[in-house]
């Protein structure tokens, strides 16, 4: 049987987690501005002021309810597997993102914290994305390469445009391939011979 300081110790991790919850749907649907501490309490149904006490503050809030963004893997050495992992990874952004990635991303154009968290995020990968490349503006043709991904993912999961929405990841992927490729360097006979112009792997022979 548990004790009562072990059963309140439980009741308040799932006060909390609730109010975590609560808050990532609200932060991804309105951003770090439009969100109110009286709004996450009114979801999580308690009250603003115990909010406040698990918290401290709606910074200090948000930044518990993004902090488990994904980080991205290191990039490997081989160009060709680069582009794949790259438009993989949209793939899986485009099928949907978590409320904490969500709630980062409408609320970097509003808030200079969140802005810097994804500028941080961002020039992490950028540098990772850039030692696998070759050329001499690595770094340029990285940044590229993920800003690209950036606003692809924006377009489709904060603005819904319509073309972006109704194509289904598999295509954007392949629309994008052609140019993926050219910015990662994969040599021109590689990137014939390796994919098909619907995104697939070529024939052989």
């Amino acid at each position: 049987m548990s004790t009562p300081s072990t059963s309140r110790a439980d009741r308040r991790r799932a006060t909390e987690v609730r109010i975590l919850v609560s808050a990532r749907e609200l932060f991804a649907q309105k951003g770090f501005e439009r969100t109110t501490i009286r709004a996450v309490a009114a979801a999580a149904g308690v009250d603003p002021a115990l909010v406040m006490q698990y918290f401290g503050s709606k910074r200090g809030l948000f930044g518990q309810a993004v902090q488990a963004l994904p980080v991205p893997p290191a990039a490997p050495s081989d160009t060709g597997e680069l582009v794949d992992q790259l438009l993989a990874s949209l793939c899986l952004k485009l099928g949907g993102l978590p409320e904490g990635a969500l709630a980062m991303m409408r609320s970097m154009l509003t808030d200079q914290a969140a802005a810097e968290h994804v500028r941080v995020a961002l020039g992490r990968q950028i540098d990772s994305v850039g030692a696998a490349l070759p050329a001499e503006d690595a770094e340029l043709r990285a940044a590229l390469l993920v800003t690209a991904l950036l606003g692809v993912t924006v377009g489709h999961q904060l603005l819904g445009l319509a073309p972006l929405r109704e194509a289904s990841a598999e295509q954007v992927a392949a629309l994008l391939r052609p140019a993926f490729q050219a910015l990662a360097g994969v040599p021109e006979r590689a990137a014939a011979t390796d994919w098909r112009s619907d995104g697939g792997p070529a024939a052989e022979g």
